[in-house]
């Protein structure tokens, strides 16, 4: 979310530093093409037979607000259980811990999606009595591979302009058939002028939240700026995932907090939604963790069957995350009763970097 005022600030402070200074800046920041390298390592094909921790990276492939990875896993002879790792709260876009069920469910979803490609089906539960863990219990049978399997490595979130071409009705129809969950409403916003309204709820909610000077903060802690910064917490929003410039760790916030202003955020998000032939919006039936987790199903799947079809995703979360938001919203969806859970654009747009993603075994309590 970092404007792209930065290339210009970026430049500026490496003349400012200087040439003598400027081998150590770069070598700082370190290698893209090493950051590119590092991340294609973590989103490999998965092994024929593969280990509980082949399992678990595939889960780990799943979005996460802020990218905080917000997940434990606990491996036990017939089941894992996702459970929420409450260390890496967001608690101030994320304050009664939405988001992050919501993170679970995605999860759950891909470990269920590469177990079963890999001959080791199951079911699905939640566990309201261990913290609120999603569970995948795992049962014997033929591999069962699929499309939504084979599109885990190549998902990400595009916050990108799209090229505005529409998405044709029998492939919406396969959308929406995928993120068919019981529990889960998918509302598909097509209509330019209702799209214009989604619009203005982000634009709003924007602009509330950059007036807020712990959610911007909170926001910086979680940025990297740099390709070397991103591999070593594996975790963050790493600049160039978003198309802007890199920048040293040590410089980064600085420039930040000078560059990220209303007014060019939400230039960006009108631009982007300009971009964009459609809006996804999921609500689940109730207001609650089991109902979060299963919006993440939801959306997960349906994010992948966009990676099947060619289409990109990115999430706009705005008039869910300011509470004052959420009716306008769900009036405007037609379902006045209800809280929204999800906003997700989608389109065709260009390959990004995909962001990084911890090794496994910092997920897994010791």
């Amino acid at each position: 979310m970092i404007t792209r005022r930065n290339g210009f600030l970026a430049g500026g402070a490496l003349a400012v530093v200087g040439a003598g200074a400027t081998y150590a800046v770069v070598q700082d920041m370190g290698s893209l093409d090493d950051y590119n390298a590092a991340v294609a390592v973590t989103r490999a094909t998965l092994r024929q037979a593969p280990e509980f921790d082949g399992l678990l990276r595939y889960a780990t492939l799943a979005p996460s607000g802020h990218n905080t990875q917000p997940w434990k896993f606990r491996v036990e002879e017939n089941r894992i259980a996702i459970l929420p790792d409450l260390a890496r709260r967001t608690p101030v876009v994320d304050p009664d811990d939405h988001h992050l069920f919501v993170s679970l469910g995605c999860a759950v979803e891909n470990l269920s999606l590469a177990s079963g490609a890999r001959g080791r089906s199951g079911d699905i539960r939640f566990d309201p009595s261990d913290l609120g863990s999603a569970v995948f219990e795992f049962s014997r049978g033929e591999p069962s591979p699929s499309p939504l399997f084979d599109a885990i490595p190549g998902r990400q979130s595009s916050r990108s302009d799209y090229d505005g071409k529409p998405v044709g009705t029998a492939d919406l129809r396969t959308l929406t058939a995928a993120a068919a969950i019981p529990g889960v409403d998918l509302i598909l916003i097509t209509d330019r002028p209702q799209i214009n309204r989604v619009r203005e709820l982000v634009i709003a909610g924007n602009s509330a939240q950059m007036l807020d000077s712990a959610f911007v903060g909170e926001l910086r802690n979680w940025i990297r700026f740099s390709p070397r910064q991103a591999l070593r917490t594996g975790d963050g929003l790493f600049s160039a995932t978003t198309g802007n410039p890199v920048l040293p760790a040590w410089l980064g916030p600085t420039f930040f907090d000078i560059a990220f202003k209303a007014a060019a955020e939400n230039d960006k998000y009108a631009r982007q939604i300009a971009s964009s032939p459609g809006i996804a919006v999921f609500v689940g039936e109730k207001e609650d963790h089991e109902h979060w987790v299963l919006a993440g199903r939801a959306a997960q799947r349906f994010a992948l069957q966009a990676t099947v079809l060619g289409l990109k995703c990115a999430f706009l979360n705005q008039p869910v995350e300011v509470s004052s938001l959420r009716p306008a919203l769900a009036n405007l969806i037609g379902l006045p009763d209800r809280r929204p859970d999800l906003v997700m654009r989608y389109g065709y747009g260009p390959i990004m970097p995909y962001s990084a993603r911890r090794p496994v075994d910092q997920a897994i309590p010791v």
